[in-house]
């Protein structure tokens, strides 16, 4: 018989993290009290500033086909919010609205890359990034970075898989699944090597909101005028206004990848809902207090989930200085067994802990390391505290 799928589509794997969520959502459907540490999704409602800004554009008509990079009005206001929070001066055609910073990511890849060429990625990485190169028809090239580095590229390791088939090299600050922030000296290095290489770096940067303590964000398109005219930033209002179902995501890079980004957006999408570009619109219009108050709460999550993992003493973790998740270092735990189940990596641990005790995690494999899982403390303090009394509960049993 014919091959009906695309290979291509064989040798994707889908998202590990929809899928915890999606069993967790079956389990309290069934009745079941699931205290769901997976999905890294805002647990606050949009702000008032976009909800009322979509539904004046409902009210008005503006339901129409709008350019396809978006309306003027939205790239406009993304140019100036580049300029106040990052320094970096670009003009509305260095800008493409895109339906969410997932869909940015994919478009920029497909825009940028033939078939089997390079990226470069850090391991651990967000579940999508080795799936969305691929499916651009690239190569995802992963470097295992070191744990007492906070799991970060270094030069070194930057040199040392660089070959001629290299187009890119992706970045996460903060990250996803760790919470660890580049610094500019950190970014300089690296920036240095891509200019003399003439190698694209796409900054995800769809975290930069979420910077704890003393640390700050910087894009490595600050770096200076060659890197950032090869720099492709990406980013969006899903966890910075917690509009992750809107779907607004946005890229900035030089007007050569914005216009090939265009044209495949035109015949896949056409534009992201006009709907949600008003509402984004609204959203980054809105009082800085607003946020404040969000990161503020995130903050407070944060500082309490390390605290009570401080006094589990069979765990450690990266210190998160930015994002809403702490990445877990669960190795101390395999080798166990819980009730009467035997558990000799992340996966097995993770399905222990909802079956068990009905807590849902991300097993660090779906992250590219197996020793590792990922709680996030984008929910209530209130499920936190159940979650990780379930957690420390569960731990006490294993023998």
């Amino acid at each position: 018989m014919k091959n009906m799928i695309s290979n291509k589509v064989k040798s994707i794997q889908p998202s590990m993290t929809l899928a915890i969520t999606a069993k967790a959502n079956q389990l309290n459907r069934q009745g079941y009290d699931v205290v769901a540490f997976g999905v890294g999704e805002p647990d606050f409602d949009t702000p008032h500033s976009a909800k009322e800004a979509g539904i004046a554009a409902i009210q008005v008509g503006k339901s129409k086909y709008t350019p396809v990079p978006g309306i003027l009005e939205l790239r406009q206001a993304i140019c100036e919010k580049l300029k106040k929070d990052n320094h970096l001066d670009y003009s509305p055609d260095q800008i493409i609205t895109n339906s969410g910073a997932k869909h940015s990511l994919s478009t920029a890849f497909q825009a940028i890359l033939d078939p089997g060429e390079e990226v470069i990625l850090a391991a651990p990485y967000w579940v999508s990034y080795p799936e969305i190169i691929k499916i651009a028809g690239g190569k995802p090239v992963v470097i295992e970075t070191k744990e007492a580095n906070n799991f970060k590229i270094t030069v070194d390791e930057l040199k040392e898989v660089i070959t001629d088939k290299t187009k890119a090299i992706l970045l996460n600050s903060p990250s996803n699944p760790v919470g660890a922030i580049y610094s500019r000296e950190e970014l300089e290095g690296i920036a240095k090597v891509a200019v003399e290489n003439s190698i694209y770096v796409v900054s995800d940067e769809i975290y930069e909101k979420l910077i704890y303590d003393d640390n700050h964000h910087v894009s490595i398109a600050e770096i200076s005028s060659e890197m950032k005219e090869l720099t492709i930033i990406i980013n969006g209002m899903s966890k910075s206004h917690a509009m992750t179902g809107w779907r607004l995501g946005y890229t900035a890079a030089n007007k050569e990848v914005i216009k090939a980004m265009g044209i495949i957006q035109g015949h896949a999408v056409s534009h992201p809902s006009s709907i949600t570009q008003y509402a984004a619109l609204g959203a980054l219009q809105c009082e800085e207090s607003v946020l404040q108050k969000m990161f503020d709460e995130y903050d407070i999550r944060r500082k309490y989930m390390i605290s009570r993992l401080d006094e589990m003493k069979q765990l450690t973790y990266i210190y998160p200085q930015g994002a809403f998740y702490v990445f877990i270092n669960v190795l101390g735990l395999f080798g166990k067994s819980y009730n009467g189940k035997l558990v000799h990596n992340s996966l097995e641990l993770a399905d222990a802990l909802l079956e068990d005790e009905k807590v849902a995690v991300v097993p660090g494999i779906a992250f590219g390391l197996d020793t590792h899982i990922r709680l996030s403390y984008a929910t209530s303090m209130e499920e936190i505290k159940k979650g990780l009394d379930r957690i420390e509960n569960f731990i006490k049993n294993g023998v």
